[in-house]
């Protein structure tokens, strides 16, 4: 059987293949072929009385024994967590007994377990985080409303800032800068886009030495809320103007660049623009590859639906909740999107765009700011400082094993926040929104980020769970 058959039709947490470590299996004879045999003897009297000579020798024809030496196409498979460790440390996981450990099985059993430890971390007096990404599995970078880009080493909590890449003098800048508000890798991990200087125009790194590769700028008049890349080279970003943008980023460009005698990022300019026909503002996009679509999310509640090789624009949609739709993420096994939205996250078809369910938040009108999936977990972050897991497969909230009948919900520390007269007349009780989250490739991290939800109110958050 095929690893990927396996895969698609067993989304399990863990199994590996069983194969005999020493020897030879041992062939039996067909099941099938005695039974026949037997049947064929009690529905004849006349062979009754031969039966103990019969029994004493058997023959069988050339047509059973092509049936008994036809292989068996299937293996034994077992989806016990203690065989996938015991058959990595023997080493027989790389060709002899392949095996699979989903990264979900350590998130669930953390989380289910009440394992996952806040470990909150100090940056200053930054303001607000808004995106964040692992680069590797020792280090996080994130980005601020106030333009920083930074690198943290969550093993020594050392924070790296990260110059921003400056535009061309063609380029021009929106009238109120928003910082960074978003950060994305591509398939291969070798390229990271974000916001440059300004906050209309795109920037390009490599990985994993964040060396600049380009700006991509005259794509954009306001405000760039998200991006995605659809393969290696091509990226799409979406923008306050109501437009999205197509760029890419060719081999030669990065041969040029990093050969270069003096290392100097270029310019591009997008490869097209259009306008996201029924969009106010474009607040989040995402691509799903096996629809190869791209999906988009506007502040006037709409999702629209783009075919990612023509950008062209399919179809729209109202959303289910009218208030502050603001992210979105896909699950491409299930064909789902998710969107969160004032009070509720609701799930999509991303085939059809209907609704397929409508999971509320916790607190009423709390905000969801962050959506994530993790296998089988959707990750829900909102404006309360919570942080919200919902089981795809239970259909229902994450269940805690400590305390039965409880859902799983962690919740994050203060942080900081610049507690002006404003501040201290206006809120009672503060906890910061999770505008981002983020986990490990292994699953047993959680990195979660913020900061106030009022737009006033400078602070942050950053907290790591694990």
């Amino acid at each position: 059987m095929d690893s990927n058959k396996e895969t698609a039709h067993l989304r399990e947490l863990a199994y590996v293949r069983r194969r005999p470590v020493t020897g030879r299996g041992v062939r039996g004879i067909s099941s099938k072929a005695v039974t026949s045999k037997a049947h064929y003897k009690q529905g004849n009297p006349e062979n009754n009385a031969q039966d103990n000579k019969s029994m004493d020798f058997v023959y069988y024809s050339d047509s059973e024994e092509e049936d008994t030496d036809a292989p068996d196409n299937s293996y034994p498979i077992s989806c016990n967590f203690v065989d996938c460790i015991q058959n990595r440390q023997r080493g027989l996981n790389k060709k002899f007994q392949t095996m699979r450990i989903s990264s979900e099985y350590g998130t669930r059993h953390m989380l289910s377990n009440s394992m996952m430890k806040e470990h909150e971390v100090k940056i200053g007096n930054m303001n607000k985080v808004f995106c964040s990404q692992w680069l590797s599995h020792k280090q996080v970078m994130f980005g601020t409303k106030c333009n920083k880009l930074v690198v943290m080493d969550v093993s020594t909590k050392r924070i790296d800032h990260i110059p921003s890449l400056q535009s061309s003098p063609n380029s021009v800048p929106p009238d109120i800068e928003r910082g960074i508000n978003s950060i994305e890798i591509n398939p291969s991990k070798t390229l990271l886009t974000t916001a440059a200087t300004n906050s209309n125009d795109v920037a390009v790194y490599r990985l994993p030495t964040l060396d600049p590769i380009c700006v991509g700028e005259n794509g954009h008049r306001d405000w760039i809320f998200d991006q995605t890349w659809i393969d290696d080279q091509f990226f799409v970003s979406g923008s306050r103007d109501g437009t999205i943008a197509l760029w890419r980023v060719t081999d030669q460009m990065i041969q040029d660049v990093t050969e270069a005698e003096i290392p100097n990022h270029q310019f591009i300019s997008p490869l097209q623009v259009k306008p996201c026909k029924g969009a106010d503002k474009v607040r989040a996009l995402c691509y799903n590859s096996k629809s190869e679509e791209v999906a988009v999310i506007s502040i006037n509640s709409y999702i629209h639906c783009w075919n990612a090789r023509t950008m062209k624009q399919l179809m729209s949609k109202r959303l289910p909740h009218t208030l502050e739709n603001c992210c979105i993420a896909p699950d491409e096994e299930y064909q789902l999107y998710a969107v969160g939205s004032k009070s509720h996250t609701d799930l999509l078809d991303s085939r059809t765009l209907q609704s397929v369910r409508k999971i509320p938040s916790r607190h009423s009108g709390c905000g969801i700011r962050s959506v994530s999936f993790k296998g089988n977990i959707l990750t829900i972050g909102t404006g309360t400082g919570l942080l919200l897991f919902w089981d795809l497969r239970a259909n229902k909230c994450l269940e805690s094993t400590m305390n039965s009948n409880r859902a799983v919900q962690i919740k994050a520390g203060r942080g900081w926040v610049d507690r002006d007269d404003g501040f201290m007349d206006g809120v009672s009780k503060y906890s910061p929104a999770i505008y981002t989250h983020c986990y490990d490739s292994s699953g047993t991290r959680l990195f979660a980020a913020g900061g106030p939800l009022q737009n006033s109110t400078m602070g942050n958050y950053v907290g790591l769970f694990q």
